[in-house]
């Protein structure tokens, strides 16, 4: 019996259904790293983990239902982290369009402890947004934040 391995280079997409719970980011954060590294992807891994654990504290901390992940390699080979919850507000600037003119990320005052997640996706992802989500049939609405990282500019060159 043959067995076919998809290609390397081939999209591919990952879900993770999160509780409200305190260590759902760990949870996401270990199964980036196996995923990622499963396919390959290694060389993204310390900012996409970065960036999956802000996105996933924000939506534990100003939510109060499940949140939910998902992983996907996208054409070009960009890796797409999106996160929902159940909280329909989205914060700037995601909530411009992509695309938008980007304004200037603003920096919380020195002595707060608290605001600089967000600001780390601005800085480290290579693309970013956020979508309301209307209520579906079983009452879940929310919204969705994602994020992109671009390949490495080698993988560029032979893709």
């Amino acid at each position: 019996m043959t067995t076919v391995s998809p290609s390397p280079h081939a999209p591919w997409s990952y879900v993770l259904h999160l509780p409200h719970d305190p260590r759902a980011p760990r949870v996401a954060r270990m199964t980036l790293r196996a995923t990622l590294a499963g396919h390959g992807m290694t060389d993204r891994l310390d900012t996409a983990e970065l960036l999956t654990s802000e996105l996933l504290t924000n939506a534990y901390r100003h939510s109060h239902g499940p949140a939910m992940l998902r992983l996907r390699r996208m054409d070009g080979g960009w890796l797409r982290i999106s996160v929902w919850d159940t909280n329909p507000l989205i914060p700037p600037p995601f909530d411009r369009p992509p695309g938008a003119l980007r304004a200037v990320p603003t920096h919380p005052p020195t002595d707060s402890t608290t605001g600089r997640g967000l600001l780390l996706v601005q800085h480290c992802a290579d693309n970013w947004g956020g979508y309301p989500l209307a209520d579906d049939v079983f009452g879940r609405g929310g919204k969705l934040l994602w994020c992109e990282l671009a390949p490495p500019h080698d993988l560029i060159q032979a893709a």
